[in-house]
């Protein structure tokens, strides 16, 4: 599987598209093309939806361009400076050279490109607040935000979470148009979805489609992202941080990827995910994770025998205590089988990641672990897991 993040770059004035990136992280070729006029908006549809007239009829092509009109105003253009160290091999001078003997040496001496990148955004709130990508900001010593009005503003990154590749840009402006954000749970397969986008430094393009399927992961630059919601609506480099709206104009998703070996395939970030990110980020420039610090193993009946318990045994076998973790201060050992948590039954680790994610940094928790044959129980504190 190929994926792409749907972020333009650009090279002397021309976007070239976005690096494809299979599972094992190989660089593929790039998407791209020549960018031109980007002062007018367009509206297509994806091969894949196949919209017939009817539908669209149907759903009424003023109700598109009314949604697209209001949208839009709060969806912004993010150019991007990014300086890059590219190899080149230079030979050193040597006295044997003036009798043609040659003896020079090649030795690496780095040059600095500059690189410029083209994404989308979204306001979130009037003064000067946006959502986007944080592969489309997260390295750039510039960052530029023109607004529908064209209006052009200096960005800067307040906070990113490498996780869900999500990042807030500040402008110094009041008073601006701020995005509707909807419920991303309320959501099925075959609703129609609208994204609004600079493909390709196309600004503020209208797309329309389909919901295609919900709760996708993927693998996005040796990065797996989860929970992700899959659209034919097309997406393509430059669209990276741009909104995905339902039909009543209301963000439910943040666009973040592309499958590059296949059409219309695109993946967003649900709104109930950016909503809570964009918060934290806004507040404190990260997001506040609590973790246990352990590694987990599925029981199974050979395993159970093994530790000398009954085969039917049901748990979370720990195979790795983090030294200096909370799990480690708590009393939690190697060969422990997490039974419950907080009077929650496990049956299986998922059960106690999904626990841990549903917590906050900072609260005690009660485990129940088998040990040795004989019921255990600990409190841990959760800590705050630091993003590298």
């Amino acid at each position: 599987m190929s994926i792409g993040l749907a972020l333009g770059l650009v090279f002397g004035g021309s976007v070239t598209g976005a690096y494809l990136v299979g599972k094992n992280s190989q660089i593929g070729a790039p998407v791209g093309g020549a960018a031109g006029d980007t002062s007018s908006a367009s509206l297509s549809a994806g091969s894949s939806a196949a919209l017939s007239a009817a539908s669209v009829g149907a759903l009424g092509v003023e109700t598109i361009a009314n949604i697209a009109d209001s949208a839009g105003k709060a969806v912004v253009n993010i150019d991007t400076m990014t300086v890059v160290q590219l190899p080149y091999f230079a030979e050193t001078f040597s006295p044997l050279d003036f009798f043609g003997f040659g003896g020079g040496e090649m030795v690496p001496q780095p040059i600095l490109q500059k690189r410029r990148g083209v994404g989308s955004g979204l306001i979130i709130r009037e003064d000067g607040y946006i959502l986007t990508n944080n592969h489309v900001v997260g390295n750039a010593q510039q960052i530029k935000v023109s607004l529908q009005d064209k209006r052009t503003f200096d960005g800067k990154v307040i906070g990113r979470d490498p996780f869900t590749d999500l990042a807030v840009v500040k402008i110094d402006a009041k008073g601006l148009p701020v995005s509707k954000i909807g419920e991303s749970k309320s959501l099925r397969p075959g609703d129609f979805a609208i994204a609004i986008g600079s493909p390709l430094g196309f600004d503020h393009t209208v797309t329309l489609g389909i919901i295609s399927a919900l709760g996708r992961s993927i693998d996005a630059e040796n990065k797996p992202i989860s929970n992700l919601i899959q659209t034919d609506a097309a997406i393509n480099p430059g669209n990276s941080g741009g909104p995905l709206l339902n039909i009543k104009g209301e963000v439910v998703g943040v666009n973040v990827a592309i499958r590059g070996d296949g059409q219309n395939i695109g993946f967003a970030i649900p709104s109930e995910v950016f909503s809570e990110v964009s918060k934290q980020l806004i507040a404190q420039g990260h997001v506040s994770r609590p973790y246990l610090g352990i590694k987990m193993q599925i029981m199974d009946e050979a395993m159970a025998q093994a530790l000398g318990l009954p085969p039917n045994t049901k748990g979370a076998l720990v195979a790795q205590v983090g030294q200096g973790s909370p799990a480690e201060e708590g009393g939690l050992q190697i060969q422990d089988v997490i039974t419950s948590i907080d009077g929650q039954p496990v049956k299986e680790p998922e059960d106690v990641r999904a626990f841990v994610k549903s917590k906050k940094t900072g609260d005690i928790v009660r485990i129940a672990v088998l040990r040795q044959g004989s019921l255990t129980s600990l409190k841990v504190k959760l800590g705050e897991f630091k993003a590298q």
